[in-house]
């Protein structure tokens, strides 16, 4: 049995004819950007994630860059990040001149929001928080920070499509809420697609200018803006994906269940959800000491597994000019040594899951 970590063919097979119809429906169209299907899927997400506003962008990366910057935030300002997010949410924020502020993860595998007020100084302007693995941030600590400084708040749900803390929807907490729609996420596209939400319409109208070039009518630029445009062929897509993304979420928190009531090697540390969060499980994310040696176990036996992610951002090449040195965020440098992500994605049979769980529960380094 060969598994992967990801199957994208079994997710498209599940509604193939579905997928088929939408593609040829938007090719025989004869429009293919900003049309009636970018219009619908935006009214669509927006009504599924509980925001007033969405906007579709073409990836995720652009929702950060583009939400920081017009959120006012740039050279000389710093923003607050978890030190184990993967390196696009530093990007997003590096990309406008402003300085990452990196505060250490918690055992949920997220932003301490315990640690995020010793990091504010007078050049902080904004907050962001990044849900990952489809875990939630504790965004009632985050929001109170934020509101007692005067911060701006992001929202990075790229790993979060539909997830929830107490019982309101990642995305709607922020000034902001950015999604990623690539291809491996919840609702993923077939190819590179993003959007934001936002309760503020003057700031949604803001997007929707600068994402067409800084243009709110052909020939007409208000503003130096970007190309970032959602297509018709993936907005289109996306709402046929949108119609299974809650039976996609129940599928894989079944496998997650399966996951965490038959795994049992005290050498592999698994997942805990935060109290008052649910989990959306873009990723099956464990710990453990010897993880490499792990790895090696499970490829022998034809099992793949991802490390998300084996380099902290402070620990990259991108950003060797921060002056950041081994043993400055010591929990993100240990969970990079330990972290691996386990074979997850719909369609996934149980066979394939129980021979995920039998060969790590067999495993004796």
């Amino acid at each position: 049995m060969n598994i992967l970590p990801n199957d994208l063919h079994r997710q498209y097979s599940l509604h193939a004819a579905e997928y088929e119809e939408k593609a040829l429906e938007v090719l025989r169209s004869g429009w293919y950007i900003l049309g009636k299907e970018v219009e619908a899927f935006e009214a669509e997400w927006a009504a599924y994630i509980g925001a007033r506003h969405c906007v579709g962008l073409a990836s995720g990366l652009d929702a950060l860059w583009i939400s920081f910057r017009l959120l006012g935030v740039g050279e000389g300002d710093e923003v607050i990040v978890c030190s184990n997010a993967y390196i696009a949410c530093v990007m997003g924020i590096s990309m406008n001149g402003a300085r990452p502020v990196f505060v250490e993860p918690d055992e949920y595998d997220n932003i301490d929001a315990e640690k995020i007020e010793a990091a504010v100084t007078p050049r902080t302007k904004a907050i962001l928080a990044v849900h990952l693995f489809g875990q939630a941030c504790d965004m009632d600590r985050v929001m109170e920070i934020a509101r007692r400084h005067g911060l701006r708040v992001v929202e990075d749900c790229a790993q979060s499509h539909g997830n929830h803390w107490r019982g309101r929807t990642v995305g709607t907490f922020g000034d902001v809420g950015c999604f990623s729609f690539y291809p491996t996420k919840g609702c993923g596209a077939f190819g590179d697609a993003g959007c934001i939400v936002t309760g503020d319409a003057d700031l949604a109208e803001r997007f929707r200018v600068y994402r067409n070039y800084g243009s709110e009518r052909r020939y007409h630029n208000r503003v130096v803006g970007t190309n970032s445009r959602l297509d018709e062929l993936q907005a289109g897509l996306l709402r046929v994906k949108l119609r299974h993304l809650d039976e996609f979420n129940a599928e894989r928190r079944a496998i997650a269940a399966r996951y965490t009531a038959e795994l049992e090697n005290p050498r592999v540390r698994l997942p805990r959800v935060r109290p008052g969060a649910d989990c959306t499980w873009h990723q099956y994310v464990v710990h453990a000491e010897r993880r490499d040696e792990l790895a090696a176990f499970l490829k022998e036996r034809g099992i793949g597994t991802i490390i998300h992610y084996p380099i902290p951002p402070h620990l990259s090449q991108a950003y060797a000019y921060l002056g950041k040195k081994p043993g400055d965020y010591p929990i993100a440098e240990r969970y990079a040594g330990e972290v691996l992500s386990l074979p997850m994605y719909n369609g996934m049979t149980a066979a394939e899951q129980g021979a995920v769980i039998d060969a790590i529960n067999s495993w004796e380094p």
